[in-house]
């Protein structure tokens, strides 16, 4: 900024009347938008506070969630699948309260623990379903509700889900851990699928990516066998 800029901002800046005259400018336009100005403040306010109040009534809902599915959970820990499904008469399922306290955390989780039942129940489309609507960021638990998913459509024969399941699985936030099991499964299924070079590839990956995982002999095994197979096709 040059000098002549600096004394000018300055002059500006002690000169009462050119500032009384700025202050004026904004009393005006405030006064030719007051309805829209107040309407966006008020809308701000209404959304804000609508947050906070969203925020309140999931809280209060997930402790009711919370005390409604205990013995739904216990039952599924004790293997007593059909009980924590559909509940006891005395008490509400899985099922119900997935879908009654959907918006909370709790409805979450029943969601997935519904799917696995069902899944265990052979009711694949249903185990299908609720894992589906289950969403979390956890490291362990998404990829294993994608894998899940993927072993229901292993049982339909529907290879192509299956594969595209499976892949989630594997895909999301990779780990020496969990991810060499689901490439596992999803060579797998690319072989059911007769698709050879996939599962080849799939095979490959994990001897190269995971060589230490213990799903690396086999898949070196299976690649052999495989290999051998499409040399002589």
């Amino acid at each position: 900024m040059s000098k002549t800029q600096t004394n000018s901002k300055m002059e500006f800046l002690e000169d009462p009347a050119a500032l009384a005259g700025s202050l004026g400018k904004a009393e005006l336009f405030f006064e030719k938008n007051q309805k829209l100005i107040l309407g966006l403040l008020g809308g701000i306010v209404l959304v804000v506070a609508g947050f906070i109040g969203y925020r309140y009534w999931v809280s209060s809902q997930d402790q009711e969630a919370q005390t409604a599915v205990f013995p739904s959970v216990y039952e599924w820990e004790a293997d007593s699948l059909k009980k924590s499904l559909n509940g006891n008469g005395a008490n509400e399922g899985l099922v119900a309260i997935s879908e009654e306290y959907s918006a909370t955390p709790t409805g979450n989780v029943a969601s997935f623990r519904a799917g696995v039942a069902f899944l265990k129940l052979g009711q694949y489309d249903q185990a299908i379903e609720k894992l589906k609507s289950f969403k979390s960021s956890d490291l362990l638990v998404q990829a294993r509700a994608y894998a899940l998913i993927g072993d229901a459509n292993m049982e339909k024969k529907a290879y192509g889900d299956a594969i595209e399941y499976y892949k989630k699985a594997a895909d999301y936030k990779p780990n020496p851990y969990f991810t060499p099991a689901y490439l596992m499964k999803l060579a797998l299924a690319y072989e059911q699928n007769k698709q050879s070079q996939d599962a080849i590839d799939t095979y490959s990956s994990i001897i190269d990516k995971y060589p230490t995982s213990s799903e690396a002999a086999n898949a070196k095994k299976y690649k052999s066998v495989l290999e051998s197979t499409v040399g002589e096709s």
